[in-house]
């Protein structure tokens, strides 16, 4: 760790001490051109507030904190070529995080510093999968220093900020907790999901996508990619962000562990239908030809109707892997994410037509 984060650290623990116990991404500046520079750039010390202890965190972060410009964007309503804006940290001495839909199909990508310097990038690698994407960039200020991704998993009601620049407005933060964790959740039009989210109250919007959702010391919680809705917001979390952006620097490229099925969580209705003692696990619900899981899972073989749903009868059901619990989509999704790699052979430990059974699976690539 660098002395500036050192610095950075011993810096907000002691402010800290002190105080008691839809896609959010990639905006279009609408109608007049969004903020430039603003009263953040030039603080008059003398005159000031006394602010908080999230004034602490801000102002020992924001230097590193851009918002990112796209041009060239094409606008799958008109056809034409739009501008799209974001967020982004910067990583290391170099490179900065973002969100993949804040760049994608981009011709150029610029950053702005919060002194107003401006920075042209080039694009190191993304990642749709994750919503991860790494830029090269040509200037760093001298007081935007790298932040770091935070270490410990983030639990439920813990503090954090999200910094970035909604809507074009520069610098902006809001605050609140972490709401939820390990959340698995749909990429917008995309047959896939984003794991191990976690999710926030605090505020974001279009613009935020790609900036750093931090704790109290300064440390990235997870790179905020979406607002659910009211009060809801969802950011990759630090522990895949961890995973992936090396891959992204180094190849350009990340692989994710495949399976190859279709699944839905046990709950007291499946349990009841297919027999099963406890409303725990995964049930396959089909096994895709070709694909790693096909002649070592068995997939739903028929459904029942039941109050007008119907319900998957005689599939697998995923208990265990590794010796891992997994007790619902959500485990299965963050175990695959954050703890194994394409090739790997895990032990399954599986419902099966009534018995408990063993299999072995390779895993593959996404």
């Amino acid at each position: 760790m660098n002395d500036s984060r050192i610095d950075r650290r011993r810096f907000l623990a002691a402010a800290s001490a002190g105080l008691a116990g839809a896609v959010a991404g990639c905006s279009e500046p609408r109608g007049s051109e969004p903020i430039e520079g603003g009263s953040t750039q030039t603080i008059d010390r003398d005159n000031v507030a006394d602010g908080s202890v999230y004034t602490d965190v801000y102002e020992a972060i924001i230097d590193s904190v851009m918002m990112v410009r796209v041009l060239g964007v094409d606008d799958p309503l008109t056809g034409n070529e739009r501008r799209g804006q974001g967020s982004g940290f910067l990583y290391d001495d170099r490179y900065v995080v973002t969100n993949d839909h804040v760049v994608a199909g981009g011709a150029e990508v610029d950053l702005q510093y919060i002194n107003g310097d401006w920075t042209s990038t080039q694009l190191v690698g993304t990642d749709p999968y994750s919503d991860l994407a790494v830029l090269e960039v040509d200037h760093v200020p001298d007081a935007a220093t790298p932040l770091s991704l935070a270490t410990q998993r983030p639990v439920v009601g813990q503090e954090v900020l999200a910094v970035g620049n909604p809507y074009g407005l520069e610098g902006s933060l809001t605050e609140g907790i972490v709401s939820g964790v390990n959340r698995t959740v749909d990429a917008p039009d995309r047959p896939f999901s984003f794991p191990n989210v976690v999710q926030t109250d605090a505020a974001v919007n279009p613009g935020n996508s790609g900036g750093p959702l931090v704790d109290l010391e300064g440390d990235v919680v997870g790179v905020v990619n979406a607002a659910g809705g009211d009060n809801i917001g969802f950011a990759i979390s630090a522990a895949l962000t961890d995973r992936v952006v090396p891959a992204l620097i180094e190849d350009g490229e990340y692989e994710h562990s495949f399976m190859g099925i279709g699944l839905t969580s046990v709950d007291r209705i499946i349990a009841q239908e297919n027999d099963l003692e406890r409303a725990t696990g995964v049930m396959v619900t089909d096994v895709a030809s070709g694909e790693p899981a096909e002649g070592v899972l068995q997939g739903a073989d028929r459904t029942v109707t039941r109050s007008g749903e119907p319900i998957p009868v005689g599939g697998d059901v995923i208990l265990e892997m590794d010796d891992e619990p997994i007790p619902d989509r959500h485990a299965l999704s963050a175990f695959l994410a954050l703890e194994t790699s394409p090739g790997d052979t895990l032990e399954i430990r599986l419902w099966r037509n009534g018995t408990e059974t063993i299999e072995s699976l390779t895993l593959g690539a996404r």
